[in-house]
C-alpha cells in the first residue's frame, strides 16, 4: 500500500491510498458489485435522462457478466496484473465507467482519471459509487477503484501514477497519447491505446426502398442512437454513410432516408448554439477546400448531409458532428479498401449480407476496421474493442503443466 498526496489532485470516488490487489478475472464479488450499481442506477430518475446512463445499467446487470463470463474458456487460470492506470476521453462521458469494468472484471485495482469536463453523468455514476462502496457487503471495492480528476498540465501526477502501475490504458487523440507516453512507466509495464478512430455505415439502396413506414422508423431511431446520442463524438460513430446499389436507387434512399433522419430529430435532439457556428463553418470550409464535394442538402440546422462524388485514402479526415454527415454511392464493397486505413474501427452496415462483409475485409486484408456490426449496436461497447481481447490484455495467463 502506498499513499499520494497532491493538491493539484480532486479524488472524486475513494481516498489517497493505493492497493495492488491482484484477484482472478470475473470474481462473483465484482460481478454482484456491478449488479448492485446497475440497480441503483436504472432507479435514479436523473439518470433517466441520459441514454448513456440507461444502457450502462443493462450493461452491467449481473446476467449481463454472467454471459461474457460463460463465453471465456473455463479451463484458463488468469490473474489480473496489478494497478491499472485509465487515462479516458474528454468527449464521451460514460467511458470512463467501461474502462473501470474491465479493470475489475479482470482483477485489478484501479486508478481512474475523469475528464475535466463537468458531465452530469460523471456526477451522478460517482455518487452513487461512494454510497455503494460504504456498504458492508462491498467495502471491500474501495480498494480497488480510485477515481480522479486533474489538469493535463499536471504532467507531475501522470509520471507518479505511470510510475507506480503495472498497466495503462489510455483512451484519447494521437496527441493525448503521445503526451502520456512521455511519462515513463516500469520494465513490466505495458500500454493499450485507444486513438483516435474512425467509423462509417453501409447501407443497401433497394432495402431502403423496400421498407414500410414502421421498419424504417425503428432503423431511424438505431441510426439516430449510433449518431445524435453523442454528437458524433464516439469513436464508433459514423461520419459518412454509403449506399450500395446504383446511383438511381441511392438517390431515391437517400431522399426518403434522410427526410424520415429529419423528422426523427426534429424534437428528440437538442442542438447547442455553438453548434450551429461550428457546423455551419465546417460548411463554408468544405465548400472551399473538398474538392470531392458534389452536393450539399441542409434539411435544418439539426441535419446537414454531403455528398461526395469520390473517395481516397484521407477520408479518415472527413469528420461529422452535431448531425453533419458525409454520403457516398459506392460501385461495390471493394471500393472500400482504396479508403480503408488503421485509423478505421466500426463499420454498421443494414441490408448487406455478413459473407459480403467478411470478404471485404478479410480477402482484402484490410489493415483497418475491427468491428462489423449492424446500424444501432455501434455504441454497444463490448469486452474486444479496437482489436484487443480486453480481458485476456488486463490479465496475465497462469500456465499449470
Amino acid at each position: 500500500m502506498f499513499k499520494f498526496n497532491f493538491k493539484e489532485l480532486e479524488i472524486i470516488v475513494g481516498d489517497n491510498k493505493i492497493y495492488k490487489i491482484v484477484d482472478t478475472i470475473f470474481e462473483s464479488n465484482i460481478i454482484d458489485f456491478l449488479d448492485f450499481f446497475s440497480n441503483q442506477l436504472i432507479k435514479d430518475k436523473k439518470a433517466r435522462n441520459f441514454p448513456d446512463l440507461i444502457a450502462l445499467s443493462f450493461w452491467c446487470r449481473k446476467k449481463n457478466l454472467e454471459k461474457f463470463k460463460q463465453q471465456f474458456i473455463k479451463n484458463e487460470k488468469r490473474l489480473g496484473r496489478g494497478m491499472i492506470f485509465h487515462i479516458t476521453p474528454s468527449n464521451v462521458p460514460t467511458n470512463f465507467f467501461y474502462s473501470l469494468i474491465f479493470g475489475l472484471i479482470a482483477g485489478n485495482t484501479n486508478i481512474v482519471r475523469v475528464p475535466s469536463n463537468n458531465f452530469e453523468q460523471i456526477n451522478i455514476i460517482c455518487k452513487h459509487l461512494n454510497k455503494i462502496i460504504k456498504h458492508k457487503k462491498f467495502q471491500f471495492a474501495s480498494r480497488l477503484i480510485k477515481i480522479i480528476r486533474y489538469e493535463n498540465t499536471q504532467i507531475k501526477i501522470t509520471n507518479f501514477f505511470s510510475e507506480n502501475c503495472d498497466m495503462r490504458i489510455i483512451w484519447g487523440g494521437d496527441d493525448t497519447i503521445n503526451q502520456v507516453r512521455q511519462s515513463k512507466i516500469q520494465p513490466h509495464a505495458t500500454d493499450i491505446t485507444f486513438s483516435d478512430r474512425y467509423s462509417f455505415s453501409v447501407i443497401n439502396s433497394k432495402k431502403i426502398l423496400s421498407l414500410n413506414k414502421k421498419t424504417l422508423h425503428l432503423l431511424g431511431k438505431k441510426f439516430y442512437n449510433d449518431t445524435y446520442i453523442m454528437d458524433q463524438n464516439a469513436c464508433s460513430s459514423p461520419h459518412i454513410i454509403f449506399w450500395s446499389g446504383n446511383q438511381n436507387d441511392m438517390k431515391k434512399a437517400s431522399q426518403i432516408f434522410w427526410n424520415h433522419m429529419k423528422n426523427e430529430i426534429l424534437t428528440k435532439y437538442e442542438l447547442p448554439d455553438v453548434a450551429i457556428i461550428d457546423k455551419f463553418n465546417k460548411l463554408c470550409i468544405d465548400i472551399a477546400t473538398n474538392n470531392s464535394l458534389e452536393k450539399i442538402n441542409i434539411y435544418n440546422n439539426k441535419l446537414h448531409t454531403v455528398q461526395l462524388n469520390k473517395i481516397d485514402n484521407q477520408l479518415d479526415k472527413k469528420r461529422g458532428k452535431w448531425g453533419y454527415f458525409y454520403e457516398y454511392s459506392l460501385n461495390n464493397l471493394a471500393e472500400l479498401s482504396k479508403a480503408v486505413n488503421k485509423r478505421f474501427q466500426t463499420m454498421t452496415y443494414f441490408g448487406i449480407k455478413k459473407s459480403e462483409l467478411s470478404k471485404l475485409v478479410i480477402l482484402n486484408k484490410l489493415e483497418g476496421i475491427d468491428r462489423i456490426v449492424p446500424i444501432g449496436e455501434s455504441l454497444s461497447i463490448s469486452l474486444h474493442w479496437d482489436g484487443y481481447d480486453i480481458i485476456r490484455s488486463l490479465s496475465r495467463s497462469i500456465v499449470i503443466k
